[in-house]
């Protein structure tokens, strides 16, 4: 009994951790007002980021809304990429939630009358990069304008309904906090349009609503699926007894549990997920992610031997098996090239290891994950209103949910037909018989990993579908699908670049692959006509970390989840798996979801990878040796890979000068490559992920660490720089609102210029992390999952889960040091411009003219009107103009054109002919210039030239 006190004790004090390390909501909200408080003051506000795709892979699409009356428009919404508009069947969409506070969305729902949007922020599902939300947002104007309606403290938002004839009337299911419990979750009602909220259903802080359906004819009707779940950073339990059905028949004002032992619907811990679908008033689907284990079948005798039958095996049945048998189970498993029947045996002769190693060897948290025996997707009906369920499956339902169902459970009936059902999961299928038998209707240019659906009322065979790839839409029922990805909105977790010229930009995609292509590219059509996309898959799965050989770009290291790593040729296609391998007998090595991967500054024959040990290859991956013990806290119990490493750097300053983070919270250092290692982070925050640990590129001492407290629903920035090799940190996180941090990249240039990436947005610092600025001109509030500089073009990429990839010129921050914000005005020196004869012209009466352009970037350190005066090399003035110049960096753009007196005063003094352009502009001849701004008591002037 004291044992038991002691565990439940023990259990308490966890979740009262965990609810005190989770931010508030009211601290979220006051974040996001002092950001956009500094998105006005930014010093480098005017300063643009643009976007440069990827858009053809997409991301996941959480929802959809479609107009009843013309099916050609509908709102698409993203995970995390915002939500989207079309009018013109998916060809072109155009971002309607870049002006709010966030880009991640749970589900959506649209009142095609008045065109108010409903957003319920925070996404639906339960994934590793499913970000938290901040309550319900509202447009009344067709998405122009957004009000937060309120439940900051939501974060994940599963089902939105609006009363069909009273849209002021809404009903929402909250799902709740991903790693944390909370109060706010359940069913909320609001009779005014969101002014006010009741909560009108709640079974506990561990339990939230994951979706509500309502008849189609009689709102009064609802269903809500409860669903109990625990995440944590090392294990997700997605079942519980709080698990189950409730219904409501007056309108979700009170609500009863119908999902009882006598219903026929399943109860008790090992219920899942479940997704609803109502027919009629009679009526009703669940789809239910079971996680009961499946019944035990007497294993049929085969030749073929499996990881069981060496759990059980003794010494001597094991030295008795044919060596053939041994070598077909070693082989097919990926057991090393050593490891042969034979040498295996004699290991167990002598004792070194144990016929179940055999089966360990092959055991991580990921293969145990997908080892589980449950039950997974099972489909319930009732046709009598929820009061009696009957399971429609008779045999199991496989390869649909494998063991992620808490990632989909989605189902929808036709409205035209009680029989036709549809299920979302890995592939998208459907039933025509009430869901007993089953047919894919997926196809080869439809991605895996469904979550939306919709179905033409008026037209059965018509289907829009949401998916990780985005969307598709077919007219036939699935026989053939159109896909419809212009949207930008990549969900990358790491990008990197070469140094070719133009340079290309790599990156790994949550669920599609790596990407390669070129920085100059267009994002537009012609790749239809063309049949090649600019942006190039060079590996499939959940896309990872990317690093690219210096000598020679075609030489790529990169691969998908859990360490599964590849060296890839690009030039003739080859590649070699090069995951680092454990010895048998030993304890598996544990590899992060994402895990981290290194080429050495010093050696590019060098490669470092992390797992729990740190490995390091001396020939490009073809052998590994681990450097390393646990540097660890040595993992926790859990179907979650845990106890990993999750970020490696190198010293430019010395070879083997090596610094490693782990996902629990442990900063590592090496000062002899790997010979010993010091545990440098006893006096930084505890169990946080170390997102990043940067050793600087400009002080051998100097290392950057970032921590972060997602997985605790913990949002505070963690910021840290020592300038002793770790012997003492500095926080400095300063003034950036709470929000976790991703990513963190020092200036190859300017040593005191940072670059920092949160879950809602970028952040630099020009004094080394004493102070910060927002810097988002041209990104929404999306997450920043990496960063990286391209030293020759001075651009700063930008890897987003959400938008894709944004790219900056910060030639002008490089050169913001600490002198020159000491000054009232300093205007920053442009490149040369090369004179084209086409300037005003174009190939075609239909094309557009082709336009020269200068950019000439300028600091002043009070706002006010400023003027520029572009002069020729005998000083007669070309052109003039003013500019209302902000606090901080601004941009002067000139065209590179005569004014009309400026040509005047030119001829005056020049015996030349000026030809007009066709767009009726005269543009500036070869020559040398200056462009004078003058202001604040200040006047400075630079000097170009056109040849």
């Amino acid at each position: 009994m004291r044992f038991l006190a002691l565990s439940i004790f023990f259990l308490l004090f966890q979740i009262s951790i965990a609810q005190q390390s989770a931010t508030q909501g009211d601290k979220v909200m006051s974040a996001l007002e002092e950001k956009s408080n500094m998105g006005q003051t930014s010093l480098v506000k005017n300063i643009p980021i643009k976007n440069i795709g990827p858009s053809v892979m997409s991301g996941r699409v959480v929802d959809l809304d479609v107009n009843p009356d013309n099916p050609t428009e509908f709102y698409v919404a993203y995970a995390s990429g915002g939500l989207w508009h079309t009018q013109n069947n998916g060809i072109s969409f155009t971002p309607i939630l870049d002006n709010s506070d966030t880009q991640n969305i749970g589900d959506i729902a649209v009142d095609w009358t008045n065109g108010t949007i409903w957003v319920g922020t925070g996404e639906n599902n339960s994934s590793r990069s499913s970000y938290a939300g901040i309550g319900m947002l509202k447009s009344p104007d067709k998405g122009k304008t957004w009000q937060n309606m309120g439940l900051p403290d939501s974060h994940h938002i599963g089902r939105i309904v609006i009363n069909p004839n009273n849209p002021n009337e809404v009903v929402v299911g909250v799902t709740g906090h991903l790693y944390s419990p909370n109060e706010e979750r359940g069913i909320y009602k609001t009779l005014d349009g969101g002014n006010t909220w009741q909560r009108t259903l709640f079974v506990n802080n561990a339990t939230g609503i994951i979706d509500v359906a309502h008849a189609p004819n009689n709102f009064n009707i609802q269903y809500a699926a409860a669903w109990q779940k625990d995440r944590k950073a090392w294990n997700f339990t997605g079942n519980g007894s709080g698990s189950g059905i409730y219904k409501s028949t007056d309108g979700g004002n009170s609500w009863k549990l119908i999902s009882t032992p006598e219903s026929g619907f399943p109860t008790g811990e090992g219920v899942g997920r479940i997704g609803l679908a109502v027919f009629d008033d009679s009526t009703v689907y669940a789809v239910h992610d079971s996680q009961f284990r499946r019944e035990k079948k007497e294993k049929e005798k085969k030749d073929e031997l499996t990881k069981e039958d060496f759990k059980s095996m003794d010494r001597a049945s094991f030295l008795a098996l044919d060596d053939k048998q041994l070598n077909d189970y070693l082989k097919t498993n990926g057991f090393q090239e050593k490891y042969r029947a034979e040498n295996v045996k004699q290991m167990v002769r002598s004792g070194a290891i144990q016929p179940v190693d055999l089966a360990k060897y092959l055991e991580n948290a990921n293969s145990l994950l997908f080892d589980t025996p449950v039950i997974g997707a099972e489909v319930y009906r009732s046709d009598d209103a929820g009061a009696t369920w009957q399971k429609m499956n008779q045999d199991y339902i496989n390869d649909l949910f494998y063991s992620y169902g808490y990632y989909f459970a989605q189902i929808r009936v036709d409205p035209n037909n009680k029989n036709r059902i549809y299920l979302a999961g890995v592939p998208l299928i459907k039933s025509e018989d009430g869901g007993k038998t089953y047919t894919s209707i997926s196809k080869e240019n439809v991605h895996a990993d469904h979550h939306a659906l919709w179905i033409n009322p008026k037209q059965s065979g018509h289907l829009i579908n949401g998916n990780d790839g985005g969307v598709n839409i077919t007219y036939d029922d699935g026989a053939h699908w159109m896909k419809n990805n212009s949207p930008k909105v990549g969900q990358f977790y790491a990008i990197n670049i070469d140094h070719e010229k133009p340079y290309h930009v790599y990156g790994g995609l949550q669920d599609n692959g790596v990407w390669k292509g070129a920085h100059t590219n267009v994002e537009d059509s012609r790749w239809h006509q063309t049949g090649k996309n600019p942006w190039e898959m060079i590996m499939g799965g959940d896309g990872m970390q990317v690093q690219i050989d210096n000598r020679n770009s075609n030489i790529v290291y990169t691969g998908f989840q859990f360490g599964n790593y590849y060296r890839l040729n690009l030039e003739n296609g080859k590649r070699k798996y090069i995951q680092p391998k454990h010895e048998l007998g030993e304890s598996p090595y544990r590899f992060n979801w994402q895990t981290p991967i290194l080429l050495s500054k010093h050696n590019q024959d060098i490669l470092y990878l992390g797992g729990n040990k740190l490995h390091r290859s001396l020939n490009q991956g073809d052998d590994w040796e681990a450097i390393s013990g646990d540097l660890t806290q040595g993992g926790k119990k859990g179907n979650v890979a845990y106890g990993t490493l999750t970020t490696i750097s190198e010293s430019p300053f010395k070879f083997g000068l090596l610094f490693v983070g782990s996902d629990d919270g442990l900063v590592h250092i090496s000062k002899n490559g790997g010979g010993s290692w010091e545990n440098i982070s006893s006096s930084l925050p505890k169990n946080l992920w170390v997102s990043e640990v940067a050793a600087s590129q400009h002080q051998k001492e100097r290392v950057y660490a970032t921590l972060n407290g997602y997985r605790w629903d913990d949002f505070t920035p963690y910021i840290y720089r020592s300038d002793d090799l770790g012997k003492t940190w500095k926080n400095i996180a300063a003034n950036i609102p709470a929000s976790p941090v991703n990513a963190l990249v020092e200036d190859p240039s300017n040593e005191n210029l940072l670059f920092v990436g949160t879950d809602n947005g970028l952040y630099v610092s020009f004094n080394r992390g004493e102070s910060w600025e927002l810097f988002q001109n041209g990104m929404p509030n999306v997450a920043v999952h990496d960063l990286v500089i391209q030293p020759e073009a001075k651009h700063l990429l930008v890897g987003t889960h959400g938008r894709s990839i944004y790219k900056a010129d910060i030639l002008a921050l490089q050169q913001m040091t600490s002198e020159v914000m000491d000054k009232d005005l300093v205007v920053f020196g442009v490149e040369d411009i090369k004179h084209s004869k086409n300037w005003g012209s174009s190939r075609s009466t239909w094309a557009k003219p082709e336009t020269p352009g200068l950019d000439v970037n300028f600091y002043t350190s009070t706002s006010g009107t400023y003027s520029a005066s572009v002069k020729s090399s005998d000083g007669t003035e070309v052109s003039s103009t003013s500019i209302d110049g902000d606090k901080g960096l601004n941009i002067l753009s000139y065209d590179l054109a005569f004014s009309k007196k400026g040509k005047s005063n030119f001829l005056k003094k020049n015996k030349m002919k000026l030809v007009e352009a066709k767009n009726g502009k005269t543009y500036l001849p070869k020559g040398s210039y200056s462009i004078e701004i003058s202001g604040n008591r200040q006047a400075e002037k630079i000097e170009f030239k056109i040849e």
